[in-house]
Parts: C-alpha cells; sequence; structure tokens
C-alpha cells in the first residue's frame, strides 16, 4: 500500500477505474457474442436486431478508451458488413 495521500488517492481511483472498465467491456464481449452467434445462425431479423444495441456498446467503450477508436470503428464496420451480407 502506498504512504503517501496521492498515491493512496490514486490507487482508489484505479481499482473504481478498473470495475468500470472490466464491466463495459465485458457488455461489448457478451453483445458482439449474441451477434456473432446471430450471424453464424444465418438469422438476420435477430441479427438486425442486435446490431444496434451491440454498436452502442462498441462506440461507447471506443468513446471512452477502454478500447482504441479506431478498434471500434473497425469492429462497428466488420459487424455491419456481416449481418448486411445475410440480410440480402
Amino acid at each position: 500500500m502506498a504512504n503517501i495521500k496521492s498515491s493512496q488517492k490514486k490507487n482508489r481511483q484505479r481499482i473504481v477505474h478498473e470495475a468500470r472498465n472490466r464491466a463495459q467491456k465485458s457488455a461489448m464481449r457478451t453483445a458482439i457474442k449474441a451477434l456473432r452467434a446471430a450471424i453464424t445462425s444465418k438469422d438476420a431479423k435477430k441479427a438486425q436486431t442486435l446490431l444496434v444495441p451491440a454498436v452502442r456498446l462498441v462506440d461507447r467503450a471506443g468513446r471512452r478508451g477502454v478500447i482504441k477508436h479506431h478498434t471500434a470503428s473497425r469492429t462497428v464496420g466488420r459487424l455491419t458488413v456481416a449481418v448486411n451480407a445475410i440480410a440480402k
């Protein structure tokens, strides 16, 4: 444990931030996993309904620095292309 007050505070902040980032990343991964399962099963209607919340979570994670914003953009693009491919 740190002895300096500012270090103690920074450690408390780190714990809170890590927990928040972990929760956001987990929710994002869960949404992507459900969407990919719908894409794999060729269920276009379900995939289109799952795309919106997945994109929202990925974009939010990218904005908040949980993942890099270029990674978020690339993920959204690939998921959208995959959904559009089975929607035809």
